[in-house]
């Protein structure tokens, strides 16, 4: 891939990772990327996207659209997981065949490996025992878009590759309360707290009234009704109260860690010689209640931290095995305490500003 000839394709460019790639190669002097919102096109219809890639023809494709959530939205919207993203990959896939794509990368999820596979997880761990149940319906979806990307090489001599990255963070994420992942949905309770402990009722209007969540209408500054709100998110001016015991480990990413990788993978390797897919992690991990006082001290949440055990943990470990990729050149360069620094920086400029 020439970045700065070729006509470069970003499905899903708003997104985190999206906007981390857009923003990658732009850097290096790209200018023909072509890229459609969903009002635009939606990626879920078929025809749609045809003709968007008969009028286009783009050269490279980077898949990286889709319907994300936590496990809360992962629990809640079970049907509209699967759906989507197994219509988006299917779309997306055949487009790029039928249109002589000559290369397209497929960003998975590490969802997809098995619940109880040993950890670092390999890629030949894929499908040797069942998948977790609170994320199924999307791990299935992800798992089906790696199997179209071999079978459409091994059929039709495509060019198509699929990255597994880890658990990823970074600029334009979700913060959603109800649908983000814990990542982003740890800064914005911490902040939301503070707010709260400082009676900044005007600054959790606007936080609010940015990003939804269902804050009465008619009276949306009024601090009776914006402390029993985020109290119902566990969120209070002394004590934040999260999901689960805090105990599983998770690993963390910093999107434009992922956007540099998954450039080098594009201009430099095939799908020959990345085999099915490719592992894209940091290589270590952390306890979700180690990563929740990480995020409280860097927020500056002076609060307690408490943990509801009836809800569920999920996957208790998930930790990516990264030799192929590091073989290959690549390694993080971000650290998970700078990564969400720089994610905070970026919430209060753009969506919360204090």
């Amino acid at each position: 891939m020439n970045q700065t000839g070729h006509k470069i394709y970003i499905a899903g460019h708003r997104g985190m990772v999206g906007s981390a790639i857009k923003r990658s190669i732009e850097a290096n002097g790209c200018k023909n990327i072509i890229s459609r919102s969903h009002e635009e096109l939606d990626l879920t219809r078929q025809q749609d996207v045809e003709d968007f890639f008969e009028k286009e023809r783009p050269e490279y494709v980077f898949l990286c659209a889709a319907k994300v959530g936590g496990i809360l939205a992962n629990s809640t919207y079970k049907a509209q997981f699967i759906y989507e993203n197994i219509m988006i990959a299917a779309n997306v896939i055949h487009a790029s065949r039928a249109y002589g794509v000559k290369k397209l990368l497929n960003l998975g999820s590490s969802c997809i490996y098995p619940r109880s596979a040993p950890q670092p997880l390999k890629e030949e761990y894929l499908l040797t025992s069942e998948l977790e149940p609170t994320n199924e319906p999307y791990a299935i979806a992800k798992i089906a878009a790696i199997k179209l990307c071999r079978y459409y090489n091994e059929q039709y001599g495509t060019n198509f590759m699929s990255v597994m990255p880890t658990n990823l963070y970074g600029l334009e994420d979700n913060f959603d309360l109800e649908t983000s992942h814990v990542l982003p949905a740890l800064i914005r309770r911490f902040h939301l707290a503070g707010l709260l402990f400082r009676e900044d009722y005007g600054a959790i209007a606007r936080d609010l009234e940015r990003l939804g969540n269902n804050l009465p209408a008619d009276s949306p500054d009024d601090p009776e009704l914006i402390t029993k709100h985020l109290a119902g998110f566990g969120i209070h001016p002394d004590k934040v109260t999260l999901w689960g015991t805090g105990a599983p480990r998770r690993e963390f990413l910093y999107a434009d860690d992922l956007a540099a990788a998954a450039v080098l993978l594009m201009e430099n390797y095939d799908a020959k010689n990345t085999g099915e897919f490719i592992n894209i992690g940091a290589g270590k991990d952390i306890a979700i209640k180690e990563l929740a006082k990480m995020i409280s001290e860097i927020v500056g949440y002076g609060g307690s931290i408490g943990w509801d055990n009836t809800k569920p943990d999920g996957t208790p470990e998930n930790l990516l095995d990264i030799s192929r990729i590091q073989n290959k050149g690549w390694i993080a360069k971000t650290s998970l305490e700078k990564g969400i620094e720089k994610t905070y920086k970026w919430y209060i400029n753009n969506v919360s500003p204090l």
